[in-house]
């Protein structure tokens, strides 16, 4: 669980249902930002693979802390 809360911080939020709604909220707020960011990156030729990968690793990242938020909301993970 300590890696999870070295890379997840806003997951472990999750015990309550508001905790659970603001943790959701912030990784989708996080996942459109950065999806716009990455989606003017890899328009650009030189750098387009590289914005468009992590755009993608984003878009893990923000699903699995979700799930982690859920699993941790439901008592899966302690």
């Amino acid at each position: 669980m300590n890696l999870a809360k070295k890379y997840f911080p806003y997951s472990l939020k999750g015990t309550k249902l508001s905790g659970l709604i603001v943790a959701i909220l912030i990784y989708t707020i996080i996942n459109f930002v950065g999806g716009i960011i990455f989606s003017i990156l890899s328009k650009l030729p030189l750098i387009g693979f590289i914005g468009s990968v992590l755009g993608w690793a984003l878009s893990i990242y923000c699903a699995a802390g979700s799930v982690l938020a859920i699993f941790i909301f439901f008592k899966i993970l302690k």
